[in-house]
């Protein structure tokens, strides 16, 4: 057992109540005009301030190219700063809420997830890429930041074009706008070495198996098996890509998971200890406090403390 839980299931109307507890937003570009679409690239420009309230997009990842202005990223509950030009890049089910100061002019760029993973596929440092929410500064950058304006620009005017060869094109522009927000990342030097692509896969498809199956009590044996490779493997790979073990990286995941529910939610630590797959909400809470150094009631009272502070 990965957390000591029993492994019993939690009460179906407890776990409907945990999906609710985080807004999901189904993006209203899923379909335009009857026709499947995989990339939306849309301007955004504003005289006054906007502000979005935490938020995830289960299927789709987005990249907001901020041209000019600044604001403040609610990440997962942390503030995080950010000031054009930059990039704000925003995995699949990450939470996260917006809060733009006045005049502030982007592009958000929604990919649909199949499709990313598709093009991300084409390179290991693409993966990498979209491991974490990044803030990718191009103030630094040696133009300013006009090279990304020019790919997004171009990237919007071929996936609204009907020519030949459009998705082919489409694809082509998405992967040199990626390829350009990676090389101004300035990732760990080590994660593009030769010896780490093939751990940084394992590594990859580990965390979509934990992403899928860490509510369900798995030993870790059974990730190792739908992975169809040894445990030693696994655990070499864990530490060489993220430097923690795979039961550390399941944790991480649970705490995360937990922490949304606190910050973004109205459950009882009770229900949320039963969402995780925890049949003793005691358990949780020594579990909760070993890896986050405070008890959940202790975290969620702070962050309340915090909001009314702001």
């Amino acid at each position: 057992m990965t957390h000591g839980a029993t492994g019993r299931r939690p009460p179906k109307a407890i776990v409907d109540n945990e999906l609710k507890t985080v807004p999901k937003v189904r993006l209203y570009v899923e379909r335009r005009e009857e026709k499947q679409w995989f990339v939306h690239v849309g301007h955004v420009t504003d005289r006054g301030r906007w502000r979005t309230e935490p938020h995830a997009h289960p299927e789709y990842g987005q990249l907001i190219f901020v041209r000019r202005g600044r604001g403040v990223m609610n990440l997962e509950g942390s503030s995080v700063p950010f000031e054009g030009p930059c990039a704000l890049l925003l995995p699949t089910e990450c939470v996260h809420g917006l809060d733009y100061e006045y005049d502030s002019d982007r592009w958000v760029v929604t990919i649909e997830l199949s499709y990313l993973a598709q093009v991300n596929a084409k390179l290991d440092e693409l993966v990498r890429l979209w491991t974490a929410p990044r803030v990718i500064s191009l103030v630094d950058s040696r133009d300013g930041g006009a090279e990304v304006y020019m790919l997004v620009h171009r990237l919007k005017k071929e996936a609204e074009s009907e020519a030949v060869g459009q998705f082919a094109g489409t694809e082509a522009r998405l992967t040199m706008l990626l390829l350009a927000l990676l090389r101004e990342s300035r990732l760990d030097e080590r994660e593009s070495e030769p010896g780490t692509r093939n751990d940084t896969r394992v590594v990859e498809r580990f965390r979509k198996l934990v992403d899928e199956h860490f509510r369900e009590n798995l030993p870790l044996q059974d990730y190792v098996s739908m992975l169809a490779i040894s445990l030693v493997q696994l655990r070499a790979a864990c530490s060489s890509v993220a430097e923690q073990s795979p039961t550390k990286l399941i944790h991480a995941r649970m705490i995360t998971e937990a922490k949304r529910n606190l910050l973004f939610g109205d459950m009882s630590v009770e229900q949320i200890a039963f969402g995780l797959g925890f049949s003793d909400a005691a358990y949780f809470t020594r579990f909760f406090r070993r890896e986050v150094g405070q008890s959940p009631s202790q975290f969620r009272a702070r962050r309340e403390i915090t909001a009314i502070a702001e």
